[in-house]
Formats: structure tokens, C-alpha cells, sequence
């Protein structure tokens, strides 16, 4: 017969169990018996009996109580370190979302911002032809050059200044289609006439090829200019209208004002092209028109002049007063010598 299906009486130990088991049974149901008779007899003494067994087993559901708070503490603790790895991740992806959404209105504010300004310019001025973006300027090349993306079909034309709400930028110097190419008023073939606002000293801002300009005055004598002077467009030359600001006086070289322009194109977007002055200044000769020629005014017509009296000489120093105040004082021609050539 095999081991496994040997009956328990075969076995002591399983016999002791067993017996073990059946005292305990027999045992706790005696005692479950008296607590029960205590209690109907006599319910003082069983609520005593029932506080020493709640001192009694008070530390060892304490210790017991302990043991569990600590296991659960090491399992909470786990779960809540895997909650707090996604719950970071989470976190860190709705921050990167809200930054990109702050950036994102930062920089619509900035733009409706310059836009504001150069429709309130446009309003301002009055003479603009069109608002043209910026697409692009030269930095490393000795020409400082910008393009607009707007061209001979938006009206632009040659010569025409281009501004922005900070300054001046430059003027067109060629024009395509869609396109148009502006000289900047740092470009070294650009001369642009400007005063002083300080005290209207009238000067030409002359650019250098290298983000800067140079200052010329017109007058011979001391450099008039300080650190920190305003220059704007004097309006002379008939291209760029006046008080529009150009640069800042930054310093000296020499006895060479150097300043910067207050727009700077690296840091625009948009720009207003406005119409000449006046465009007979950007025209040619040729073509101003003729003004009719005025006839000289006849004057009221002048009496005949009386004729020569005998003796009296046709010399337009002649002064007819004095033959007739002292006729006695007419020089009357001496008689030649003998023997001289006649006159």
C-alpha cells in the first residue's frame, strides 16, 4: 500500500494531533460555556474578566497592529513612488504645454503689439503707399541692403522713404513685381539730411557699411554733438519728410560723432513705405513742367522829350536843371593855338 493513503492511525504524531486538537475544541467550548453562565449570573465579574482579557491581549494587537502599519507602509510607499513617477510625467508634460502656450502668446502679443503701432503710424501720417513685411537683410556684406515683400504692383517706386515706428529705415532703391529692395541708412552710399533736436543744427547722417553712421556737419566749427542726441529728418532735399527720428548719438571718434539708427532692421518685422516729400525733387529736369513766361509791365507813356536849345549839349550826364539855373556855366570850347593839328 502506498504511503500516501496510510490511514492517521498508523502515524503517533498524527494521533497526538489529533488528540491535541480535540482537547483544545473541548476545551475552548468549556470555556466559552462558562463565560456564558458568568454572564447571566453575574455581569460585573464578566465585565472585569473582560477587561483583563483586553489588557491582556491590548499588546499584542499593538505589536500586531505595528507589524501591519509597517507592511502597509512599504506597500503604500511603493505604489505611491509608482504614482509619483507618472504623476511627475504628467506634470512635466502639461509644463512643457503651458510654456509653449505662454511662448506662443508671448509672441502674438509682441506682433499685435508692432502692428498697432504701424496702423496707428499709417493713421498718423496719412501718405503711406502699402505695409510691407521684412523678409530679410544683409549683415556680413559691406551693403546694407533690406527686402520688402511688396513691389511696383503694390505702388512702390524708386526713391520712396521706408519707415518703421521707431525711425527711419532707409529708401527704395530698386523695385520688382512682388519685391522691393531698400538702401539703409547705415549703407555707405546713403546721405540722408537731418537737424539736431536739441537745437536744430542742421547736419548730413552719412552711413559707414557697419550698423552705423557717421555725422557731418554743415557748419565749420566745434562738433556740436553729445552722447545721447536725437537726430530726425530735416525735410531738406525734398526725398524724406521731416521730424522723422534717424539715431542716437553713442559717442566720438576723433572729432567724428558716431551714431545708431533707431530702427533696426534685425529687429522689425513690418515696415511702412510712404511717398516722397516731394516728387519733384526725385524727378528730372526735363520733366518739371514750363511756367508760362510773364511780359514785362509797359509803364505809362513818357511826354516827347523838348528839343535842343542852341548851345546845349546831348550828353546823357547832361543835366538840364543846372544849364537852366547857371547857363552862365556852360564850358565853352577853347580856341586851338596857332600852329596846332586840328582835333
Amino acid at each position: 500500500m502506498a504511503l500516501g493513503k496510510r490511514r492517521p492511525g498508523f502515524s503517533r504524531r498524527a494521533q497526538y494531533g489529533l488528540f491535541i486538537g480535540y482537547v483544545v475544541a473541548v476545551g475552548g467550548a468549556l470555556f466559552a460555556v462558562l463565560l456564558l453562565v458568568v454572564y447571566l449570573i453575574d455581569p460585573r465579574g464578566f465585565a472585569a474578566i473582560r477587561g483583563a482579557a483586553l489588557d491582556a491581549t491590548t499588546p499584542v494587537s499593538s505589536a500586531g497592529s505595528t507589524i501591519t502599519g509597517f507592511f502597509n507602509g512599504i506597500g503604500e510607499g511603493i505604489s505611491s513612488y509608482f504614482r509619483a513617477g507618472s504623476q511627475n510625467a504628467r506634470l512635466n508634460r502639461e509644463l512643457a504645454q503651458a510654456r509653449r502656450e505662454l511662448v506662443r502668446r508671448q509672441a502674438l502679443e509682441h506682433e499685435n503689439r508692432r502692428l498697432h503701432a504701424l496702423l496707428g503710424l499709417a493713421r498718423e501720417t496719412g501718405e503711406e503707399v502699402t505695409l510691407a513685411r521684412i523678409v530679410g537683410s544683409s549683415y556680413d556684406s559691406p551693403r546694407r541692403l533690406a527686402t520688402l515683400s511688396a513691389g511696383s504692383s503694390a505702388g512702390v517706386e524708386t526713391g520712396q522713404p521706408v519707415r518703421s515706428p521707431d525711425g527711419l529705415i532707409g529708401r527704395v532703391l530698386e523695385t520688382g513685381r512682388w519685391a522691393a529692395r531698400v538702401l539703409l541708412v547705415t549703407d555707405g552710399s546713403s546721405n540722408v539730411p537731418v537737424r539736431l533736436v536739441r537745437d536744430g543744427t542742421p547736419a548730413l547722417a552719412v552711413g559707414r557699411g557697419d550698423g552705423t553712421i557717421e555725422l557731418r556737419t554743415l557748419e565749420v566749427g566745434q562738433n556740436p554733438f553729445r552722447r545721447g542726441d536725437i537726430l530726425v529728418t530735416s525735410g531738406v532735399g525734398g526725398i524724406f519728410p521731416p521730424n522723422v527720428p534717424v539715431a542716437r548719438v553713442t559717442g566720438h571718434i576723433g572729432e567724428t560723432a558716431i551714431a545708431r539708427p533707431l530702427a533696426d532692421p534685425a529687429r522689425l518685422d513690418f515696415a511702412v513705405v510712404l511717398r516722397i516729400y516731394q516728387p519733384a525733387a526725385g524727378a528730372a529736369l526735363d520733366a518739371a513742367p514750363a511756367r508760362p513766361i510773364v511780359p514785362p509791365v509797359a509803364g505809362p507813356a513818357q511826354p516827347p522829350s523838348p528839343a535842343p536849345r542852341p548851345g546845349q549839349q546831348n550828353n546823357p550826364r547832361y543835366q538840364p536843371g543846372l544849364q537852366q539855373q547857371a547857363p552862365d556855366l556852360v564850358v565853352q570850347p577853347r580856341a586851338a593855338p596857332a600852329g596846332a593839328p586840328p582835333r
